[in-house]
């Protein structure tokens, strides 16, 4: 089953710079990353939502 993609040229971006960054850099937390990426490509709310939503699926899959 595929995830949703989204829809701003800014989320998407942010989209991929978050899955690069946790291929290639050590980190501590995801929330850290998304906050920067928030930042970064100038987020609104709902696309925050979104990646913090995104996100968090993921860390639940992966820790099953």
């Amino acid at each position: 089953m595929g995830t949703l993609m989204p829809e701003g040229d800014a989320l998407k971006k942010a989209v991929r710079w978050i899955s690069e960054y946790l291929k290639t850099k050590e980190y501590e937390s995801i929330d850290n990353i998304i906050n920067e990426a928030v930042f970064r490509f100038d987020l609104n709310p709902k696309e925050s939502l979104f990646l913090y939503n995104l996100y968090q699926k993921s860390k639940n899959k992966d820790e099953q």
